[in-house]
C-alpha cells in the first residue's frame, strides 16, 4: 500500500540575502512524503531563483504527475526538472534505505572577510581549516585584498572562492594582482571566475590559481576530464538532478583527478542533512559546502545539528495533495 503527501513551505530569509538580481526573502519550495509497507522517505523540492532552470509552479506540476503515477503502482519516470528528480530521489532512496544514515556536518564556512570571526570557527574545526569567500560582488581589487589578508593572517588556512562568473578577464587579472604568489596555491579552486570557461582556463594559466567548474558542469556539452589548472567540480544536486546523477558525475571527477565538492543551493535544514548524508556516502574526504542555514530564520521537519533556530514542524505546513 502506498500513501503521499505534499506539503508547501515558506522559510523567512535573513534580511539582505541577494541572488544575482533579486533579493531573496523567503526560501520557498515543496516537501514529498512517500510511504510504503511502513517505511517512508522525505524530499526537497525547491528551485533556486535566479539558478534553477524550473520555477517552483512547474515543479510542483511535475511532481503532482509523478506521485499521481507512483501512488498507483505505474512506472513513474524520472523528472527532466533537476529540483524534482533531486528531491523524489532522496524520497525513494530513503523509503528504500539506499541512502545512507551516515552524514557528515562538516561545512566550509562562509566568511565575510573578517580574520577574527574566522579564528574563531576555525578553532573549533577538526582537521584541515577549510573556508569559503564570495567574490564578485564588489571590487575585485578588494575581493583580493581581503583574500590576501585571510591567507596571511591563518597560515594553515585553505579558501575556496566562487565568482559566478562575474568577472571580465580584466577584472580577474586585477584580484590575482592583490594575492600574493605565495598564498596562491593555499587557494583550493576559485569557481568559475570568468564569463566564458576559456577565459578561465586562461587566467589559471597565467596565475597559477587553481579553477573549479560549477555552472558549466550544469551544462549540456560539459564533460568531466583533467585539465590544466582545473582542480575540482562543484556538484549542486538541486540544480544538477538525482542522486543517480550526482553519484555518476563525483565516479567522474575521482577517476579524472578531481576533487568533487556537493554544495548547497540554499535547500532547508531538511534538504542540507540529506546533502550531509550524501556527502558523507559519496565524497568522504571532502569537506562539503553546507554552510548556508545561517542565511535562514527558520529550519524545517529535520533539525541541523547544533543549529538554535526553531524548527517548523511538518503540522504547520500547507497540504498540496494527499493520497
Amino acid at each position: 500500500m502506498r500513501k503521499v503527501e505534499l506539503y508547501r513551505f515558506s522559510l523567512p530569509m535573513e534580511a539582505g540575502v541577494i541572488l544575482r538580481n533579486q533579493r531573496l526573502k523567503t526560501r520557498d519550495g515543496l516537501l514529498v512524503c512517500l510511504t510504503e509497507n511502513g517505511k517512508q522517505g522525505w524530499g526537497e523540492i525547491s528551485p533556486l531563483p535566479e539558478f534553477s532552470q524550473e520555477t517552483l509552479e512547474e515543479a510542483e506540476a511535475s511532481t503532482l504527475g509523478w506521485l499521481h503515477s507512483w501512488v498507483n503502482g505505474e512506472q513513474a519516470f524520472e523528472s527532466a526538472l533537476p529540483s524534482v528528480a533531486f528531491g523524489l530521489s532522496c524520497a525513494l532512496a530513503e523509503l528504500s534505505g539506499f541512502l545512507p544514515q551516515k552524514a557528515d556536518y562538516r561545512k566550509a564556512p562562509l566568511c565575510n572577510g573578517d580574520p577574527d570571526e574566522l579564528f574563531a570557527v576555525l578553532g573549533a574545526m577538526p582537521g584541515e581549516k577549510v573556508a569559503k569567500v564570495k567574490v564578485g560582488l564588489y571590487e575585485a581589487v578588494r575581493d583580493g585584498m581581503i583574500v590576501n589578508l585571510l591567507l596571511e593572517a591563518i597560515p594553515d588556512l585553505k579558501l575556496r572562492l566562487d565568482a559566478n562568473r562575474s568577472w571580465t578577464r580584466a577584472k580577474a587579472d586585477g584580484f590575482a594582482k592583490y594575492v600574493q604568489p605565495q598564498f596562491r596555491d593555499r587557494i583550493q579552486f576559485l569557481e568559475e571566475p570568468c564569463k566564458t570557461r576559456e577565459e578561465s582556463r586562461d587566467f589559471s594559466r597565467e596565475t597559477g590559481i587553481a579553477i573549479a567548474w560549477d555552472e558549466s558542469v550544469r551544462e549540456a556539452d560539459f564533460v568531466v576530464q583533467a585539465e590544466p589548472g582545473v582542480a575540482a567540480i562543484v556538484i549542486k544536486p538541486t540544480l544538477v538532478g538525482s542522486i543517480q546523477r550526482c553519484h555518476m558525475l563525483v565516479e567522474q571527477a575521482h577517476n579524472a583527478g578531481l576533487m568533487a565538492v556537493i554544495s548547497s543551493s540554499i535547500e532547508s535544514s531538511l534538504g542540507l542533512t540529506q546533502l550531509a548524508r550524501m556527502a558523507a556516502w559519496l565524497t568522504p574526504d571532502t569537506i562539503p559546502g553546507l554552510d548556508t542555514l545561517s542565511l535562514m530564520q527558520s529550519q524545517l521537519v529535520r533539525p541541523w545539528p547544533d543549529s538554535e533556530l526553531p524548527v517548523l514542524e511538518v503540522d504547520a505546513l500547507e497540504v498540496v495533495w494527499r493520497r
